[in-house]
């Protein structure tokens, strides 16, 4: 048997744990819309997905993943409750010497149920970790809707909060970003000094020393923009009890009851985070009823927020105990993602997936 068919074999062995569940296999389009991606991601996308042209499609990408197709499946028209599972080619384009594969089998589960979303994020996690049972791995849980929630719970302005809420998934940028709502750091000379000038010599008189107009946008958009600048400019400093509550969270690590504690106690100082702090510890229960260790279950609120930027609650990782692999297994809540395709529709949604050649690979399959 050759490498290719053994690793197929080995992901067609893990599929049928999800079709044991009760999911349905699915397939989805090899080429997604370029439109699509690019209003979820922003341009950052090209630099990880290979383009094509289509006369009639215009631009389009080979997979980089299948939950966006899958999702944009169900929303068109799919039944409720619901649950998929899929096995094909996905496609990343890779730095240059990095010898990480640009083409490799992802094996998926995924669970559309509105009626108990606690219950659907315990049962994912708890269904992928016995599909790897028995390899050497490791286990980490984190929750981007906490932090959603205390950026949320923050007294101040709805222009800063959506600037935080944007940049969650850059943390040197929204470390930045809160330094400087909290008055820790100044604003860019370049913005206070542009303010200055404006406030003294007035809009029409930088564009006109500016000389002629370059780019798209015109007097209006950049007027409403300066606006925009004084707002927030004139804007209080973030308070800092609630700053030190959401620099805490961001740096929390500890099992899942030891967590559950401190945000609680976080709670306490930040108030609008105790609705979040109470769903968790629901969650918490979901795992411990759907077979899962939660005593030592690691939690790190953090994690995810470089490389799972459709999530937005629950989410993991299975992480190979092998230096330089890759995880094994991501996965996590991603509501947000099927109101954005949903054409005005929406439903809790949450799903995992697998990469089926590490799974050989720890197995000790050849490369």
């Amino acid at each position: 048997m050759t490498t290719g068919s053994a690793i197929r074999a080995e992901a067609e062995a893990l599929q049928a744990v999800f079709t044991g569940a009760g999911a349905v296999p699915v397939d989805a389009p090899m080429l997604v819309s370029a439109d699509t991606l690019l209003d979820l991601y922003g341009e950052d996308i090209r630099g990880r997905a290979f383009t094509t042209h289509d006369p009639d499609r215009g631009e389009l990408m080979l997979r980089p993943d299948f939950t966006v197709p899958v999702v944009e499946m169900h929303m068109a028209q799919g039944a409720e409750p619901a649950r998929y599972t899929y096995l094909g080619e996905v496609f990343r384009m890779q730095a240059a010497g990095s010898n990480r594969p640009t083409e490799y089998l992802q094996l998926g589960y995924e669970v559309f149920d509105r009626s108990a979303p606690l219950e659907a994020d315990a049962e994912v996690f708890a269904l992928m970790q016995r599909a790897l049972s028995g390899l050497p791995t490791r286990a980490v849980t984190g929750d981007i809707g906490i932090i959603l929630a205390a950026i949320e719970a923050l007294s101040t302005t709805v222009a800063r909060k959506a600037a935080l809420r944007r940049h969650v998934w850059r943390p040197r940028r929204f470390r930045a970003l809160l330094d400087r709502f909290t008055g820790a750091s100044p604003a860019p000379q370049g913005r206070a000094d542009y303010l200055a000038a404006a406030d003294k010599r007035g809009l029409a008189a930088l564009i006109s020393q500016a000389g002629p107009a370059i780019g798209m946008r015109n007097t209006e958009e950049l007027s409403d923009r300066l606006e925009l600048l004084k707002a927030e400019a004139a804007a209080p400093a973030i308070d800092a009890t609630e700053a030190e509550v959401l620099s805490e969270l961001l740096l929390l690590k500890a099992p899942l009851p030891d967590a559950c504690d401190a945000l609680r106690n976080m709670a306490v100082d930040l108030p609008g985070l105790r609705q979040a702090a109470e769903r968790f510890a629901v969650r918490v229960k979901a795992l411990a009823a759907a077979g899962v260790d939660t005593e030592t279950l690691p939690f790190e609120a953090s994690y995810g927020r470089t490389q799972m930027e459709y999530y937005d609650g629950f989410v993991f990782g299975l992480l190979a105990d092998q230096p330089g692999l890759p995880p094994l297994a991501t996965g996590g809540r991603y509501d947000a993602l099927t109101r954005q395709l949903g054409g005005g529709r929406e439903i809790p949604a949450v799903g995992g997936v697998i990469r089926p050649e590490l799974v050989h690979r720890l197995k000790g399959g050849a490369e």
